[in-house]
């Protein structure tokens, strides 16, 4: 791991340093901490520690404390189980503006998955008496968590059904419908993980998925662009997810 910890201010520089530009860091456009009243900001604004990864970094160890509340400012991270048998099963990607560490956290537990970097990745560390303190003390922090671990629920559950669907392809494409999001573009899966990620997470091979997307940009369903997919007719990958 290459981890620079310094702190939080706008303006940090990640390793390497020389010649790369300094990147601004806004605290406000993470939304969990977007509503923060002024002081409750620089409150905690002394406290980040920002650390750099590269890329297949573990930036979280299944087992670890629950010593802090994490941040995503750049990049792609994925959140992974070890098998006993040492295989990686991946169970949701993480983009910029996500946080994660919450559970053990909360529970004074140990982590229960390990974070791995998919690219180079910036990621903002909040020690746990600070990230308690605003989970108490901030209303606005109280409210999104507590949707967040709503929506948490509904995604593990929405996704436990998709790895019991038998057939591989329908596993496929009911991944991309669980994935996509709406924006200017129209229906999106932003940060697209790789054919072999996707593999891990819903227990397939990476040359069926590669064959499943393959044919889903043969037939108009999908067009691939890199790092994310556009899906052109989100009503005909409806009807191959819910085909007998």
């Amino acid at each position: 791991m290459t981890s620079n910890t310094a702190p939080a201010s706008n303006t940090v520089t990640p390793p390497p340093a020389g010649e790369e530009p300094q990147i601004q860091i806004f605290l406000r456009k993470i939304p969990l901490l977007a509503e923060l009243t002024p002081d409750e900001m620089a409150a905690i604004k002394p406290e980040l520690r920002i650390r750099h990864y590269a890329k297949r970094d573990v930036v979280l160890h299944k087992g670890g404390s629950g010593d802090g509340l994490l941040f995503l400012l750049s990049g792609s991270l994925q959140v992974v189980d070890i098998t006993e048998d040492g295989r990686a099963i991946g169970l949701r990607m993480l983009v910029p503006g996500d946080f994660f560490g919450e559970i053990a956290l909360i529970n004074g537990s140990t982590r229960s998955a390990s974070v791995v970097a998919m690219s180079d990745v910036l990621v903002a560390f909040l020690p746990a008496p600070v990230a308690m303190n605003l989970f108490s003390h901030s209303p606005s922090v109280a409210r999104q968590m507590l949707r967040h671990l709503a929506q948490k629920i509904q995604r593990d559950s929405e996704f436990r059904a998709l790895l019991s669907i038998n057939n591989t392809s329908k596993r496929i494409y009911s991944y991309i419908v669980l994935m996509q999001k709406k924006d200017a573009d129209g229906t999106v899966v932003e940060n697209l993980p790789t054919h072999q990620d996707i593999a891990n997470m819903i227990n397939t091979s990476r040359e069926t998925v590669t064959r499943a997307l393959l044919a889903l940009t043969q037939q108009g369903i999908v067009q691939k662009e890199p790092h994310r997919l556009i899906i052109k007719k989100p009503e005909e990958l409806q009807k191959l997810v819910q085909s007998e």
